[in-house]
């Protein structure tokens, strides 16, 4: 009959098996108010704690995520839900809902981007994008480092140095960024129809001046070659208001 230290060890070794296919994401807020981070899966991926929860100034929270796992999280702030988990947030709002099943944030909002392996490659690729625009400072690096692997981030507050065009306002407050795709509403800002790729689709006024202010982070839809981290590591940080 198997002893109680061969028990633990096979259940120590496949608990790290699992870790290793798959990945840990501790998330961390390190802002001064609460946020209520938004999650989206990939179509068919199964998105923990349904998508969306509430985490207070100075928690953290640790999500098993399975391999292969594909999807955005980002942060939304200024959130008041009732018992049934209906109400609205400032920014990031995913229509209404606590949690967001499936559902993404409205613009404008920080978010990292992640594709936990695939079936032709065992690596990690994620990034911070200001694509939709910009409403939390956030990063994502891996626990230890690891080789080749880096941070993605856009650390710094954006909405203090937004320009007019691109604010969003709450009660005289700028809560948000908007992107050049969702206040000009045109193909060439959204590198839509002619511009759906990347001969066409170069940086606008914006991108560059997103760009000098978050340099690891994707200032438009084609700026993957500085902006994409690829990394195999078992655990990764994702920090909302990273300390500078």
């Amino acid at each position: 009959m198997p002893t109680s230290s061969f028990l633990f060890a096979l259940l120590y070794i496949l608990t790290s098996i699992s870790i290793i296919n798959g990945a840990q994401l501790i998330l961390v807020n390190n802002c001064n108010e609460s946020i209520w981070p938004g999650i989206l899966g990939g179509a068919g991926i199964a998105t923990p704690q349904s998508g969306g929860f509430h985490l207070g100034s100075g928690e953290e929270v640790v999500l098993d995520m399975p391999e292969k796992w594909s999807g955005r999280i980002w942060g939304r702030q200024g959130c008041s839900f009732d018992s049934n988990g209906k109400g609205n947030c400032e920014t990031g709002d995913c229509f209404g809902q606590l949690h967001c099943q499936g559902r993404g944030g409205i613009p404008p909002a920080t978010v990292v981007e992640m594709t936990l392996g695939s079936s032709t490659s065992p690596l990690h690729f994620y990034d911070v994008s200001l694509v939709d625009g910009f409403n939390l400072p956030v990063s994502m690096k891996p626990v230890g480092g690891g080789i080749g692997c880096g941070v993605a981030s856009c650390e710094v507050d954006l909405n203090i140095c937004c320009p007019s065009a691109l604010e969003v306002r709450r009660g005289g407050k700028v809560v948000g960024c908007k992107s050049a795709c969702l206040a000009m509403q045109s193909a060439k800002y959204c590198c839509t129809g002619n511009y759906a790729n990347p001969n066409t689709c170069k940086p606008t006024l914006f991108a560059h001046l997103f760009k000098a202010i978050c340099p690891k982070a994707y200032s438009y839809a084609f700026d993957d070659s500085s902006s994409l981290n690829r990394c195999r590591a078992s655990r990764y940080v994702i920090t909302f208001c990273p300390p500078q």
